[in-house]
């Protein structure tokens, strides 16, 4: 009846204002003689059970329950479900919870002539296909990667190149990895294989190690290995001796490596301290009759013959404290190598060097084998030649690579210290190591 009607100011469902004695609202036709007269305070609905008075009706999707005042004789409430609204008025539309009774209040779905516009196909369609030969992200597979490392689409920075680098030349095969402690890699490596004006085929491996102290020593040793393999793949089918080649691709590192420091002056503003870019070089020749090293710095090579019962040997003297020790005859050298000053180096590539004086030597093998040029990465856990051998599988002629990557398995077995790079070439140049790189 009108009397028991409560008088509302607005629709509880749509907040349209109401006049006194309205049944139904005008704008959205609720019936109005559903809404409970406002309790005293408001009540808390429980999530995980049926409140006092309330019930849930089950169907697919939820639907709001309302308040009827309680029956006549005080019987309890009913329970009800909100009631359609009228074919004449539309969906229910106002807010989520109203503010007269506090009760949730679904909407309807949208109606048909109201559809969502379309997503632009330039946004939907996601970021372009990289054009071929673009380095794509590792993560989203979609995205270019840009000069920093990072994906330009989703932003994940890309795990770094030279933190595990591997390569065959030919007959010829080098590894080489950040190790377990270093934040990159500072090795660099470069392979070649070619021929000599007789005919005959030749294969070098350069290994470098960047110095840490130094100020970019991983550009040093990339600029250093590169220049020097590029000298020794122009020198050498000219004619040139491989041991004047290999002096002189020394030369040609050097001078690549000094050229880094050579900086505009605004490069420095924010580090007007810092040393010029260093390394160390260790490479190697191999002809079928001639095997010949060069060096500065403490990157070594080790002489493994295929029969295990004739002797290994070290071919290179290290540019370090502790070999002048030894060699002035100051101490013996496990003494010298135990010196917290031991792998201080005396000779280096790079603009702040006191001279450079490249080693090199040529020796003729007479029985097969295979060179293992490496880093100070490695020998630290296979310092004398016999270990080294040790540590060589004995197919490395035929496996090199397989044998390089044994070879960094063991350094970081060992702990892992530095970064480790090991080059491994076949003595003599088989016939079929014949190419061009």
């Amino acid at each position: 009846m009108m009397s028991q009607m409560p008088q509302l100011s607005a629709c509880p469902s749509c907040e349209e204002p109401l006049e006194s004695g309205d049944r139904f609202c005008g704008a959205c036709g609720y019936d109005l003689s559903a809404v409970p007269a406002r309790p005293d305070d408001s009540p808390t609905l429980a999530m995980n059970g049926v409140p006092p008075g309330a019930a849930w009706t089950a169907e697919a999707h939820p639907v709001a329950e309302v308040h009827r005042p309680a029956g006549p004789h005080g019987s309890g409430p009913a329970e009800h479900q909100l009631p359609a609204p009228s074919p004449q008025s539309g969906p229910v539309v106002g807010s989520p919870v109203s503010p007269v009774t506090g009760v949730r209040f679904d909407r309807a779905p949208e109606p048909d002539e109201y559809p969502l516009q379309a997503p632009d196909p330039r946004v939907a369609a996601g970021p372009a296909t990289p054009a071929e030969g673009t380095k794509v992200c590792v993560a989203c597979r979609a995205g270019r990667v840009d000069d920093d490392g990072y994906c330009e689409n989703c932003g994940h920075a890309q795990p770094r190149e030279r933190d595990h680098m591997e390569q065959e030349a030919g007959p010829i095969a080098a590894v080489s990895d950040r190790g377990l402690r270093h934040h990159r890699n500072e090795d660099a490596f470069s392979l070649g294989t070619t021929v000599l004006p007789d005919g005959a085929p030749a294969t070098f491996a350069v290994v470098c190690d960047g110095v840490s102290s130094a100020t970019r020593p991983d550009d040093a040793s990339l600029a250093a290995s590169r220049a020097a393999a590029e000298a020794l793949q122009a020198a050498l089918p000219q004619g040139t001796h491989p041991q004047q080649a290999l002096h002189e691709a020394i030369v040609a590192a050097s001078r690549a490596v000094n050229s880094l420091a050579g900086e505009p002056a605004t490069a420095r503003e924010h580090q007007p301290h810092q040393n010029a870019p260093a390394c160390t070089i260790v490479a190697s020749v191999v002809t079928p009759s001639l095997l010949v090293v060069g060096w500065v710095g403490d990157s070594r090579v080790y002489w493994v013959p295929t029969d295990r019962s004739s002797p290994p040997a070290r071919l290179t003297e290290d540019d370090s404290w502790a070999a002048q020790m030894v060699a002035a005859g100051l101490m013996n050298e496990a003494e010298a190598y135990a010196d917290e000053r031991a792998h201080a180096i005396t000779g280096w590539l790079g603009a702040d060097a006191y001279e450079l004086d490249p080693h090199t030597a040529s020796f003729k093998p007479d029985r097969p084998g295979v060179v293992v040029v490496c880093t100070d990465g490695l020998w630290n856990y296979a310092e004398a030649a016999e270990e080294m051998a040790e540590a060589v599988p004995a197919d490395a002629a035929a496996r090199p690579l397989h044998s390089a990557r044994v070879l960094v398995g063991h350094a970081l077995d060992g702990g892992g210290h530095d970064n480790v790079t090991v080059a491994v070439v076949p003595f003599p140049t088989p016939l079929q190591g014949a190419g061009s790189a």
